[in-house]
């Protein structure tokens, strides 16, 4: 199972960049996770008409907020992949966000935030940040990533959109 991931859009409305990464990173994922910081409903509905599932990230409207949650646990093949946002500083997120899922952990969490791209184990559990589905003066490369579950496995990559899309 192929699972398109992208966290930090901040975008006030959908543009070429989005559309690029669903339509073409993204054609042949079977489910779309986006781990917050959407930003405006306007965004959520080119998301949710490609059956996303989100959850709420620090900056997002309160449109958002009040119809999408702060964390969500699915089910993909055989593994619980746990999503959520994150907050506050760089340092010690991932801690932050593993003590979410100190009662019910999966076997994959998935985050934004920090827009730092991120795949590997913290305290024995996996993580997986796909770092910030948008180009901006203040942010990094846009970056979105593909989850590949195989029987057992999970594997991660991430891809750099380039910005003239």
């Amino acid at each position: 199972m192929k699972i398109g991931v992208l966290s930090d859009t901040h975008m006030k409305a959908p543009d070429r960049v989005l559309n690029c990464i669903l339509d073409d990173t993204f054609k042949d994922v079977s489910i779309i996770l986006h781990a917050g910081d959407i930003v405006t409903a306007s965004v959520l509905e080119t998301l949710e008409e490609w059956d996303a599932l989100a959850v709420c990230g620090n900056m997002d409207d309160f449109e958002i907020v009040d119809v999408i949650p702060q964390i969500r646990i699915i089910t993909a093949e055989t593994k619980r992949i746990g999503l959520i946002h994150g907050w506050g500083s760089k340092q010690g997120l991932q801690e932050r966000i593993l003590s979410k899922f100190e009662d019910d952990t999966p076997d994959l969490i998935i985050y934004g935030h920090s827009h730092v791209p991120f795949f590997g184990e913290v305290n024995g559990i996996l993580m997986f940040n796909p770092g910030s589905a948008s180009h901006g003066i203040h942010l990094d490369d846009c970056t979105v990533g593909i989850l590949e579950i195989h029987e057992s496995e999970i594997n991660a990559k991430i891809i750099k959109i380039p910005q003239q899309h």
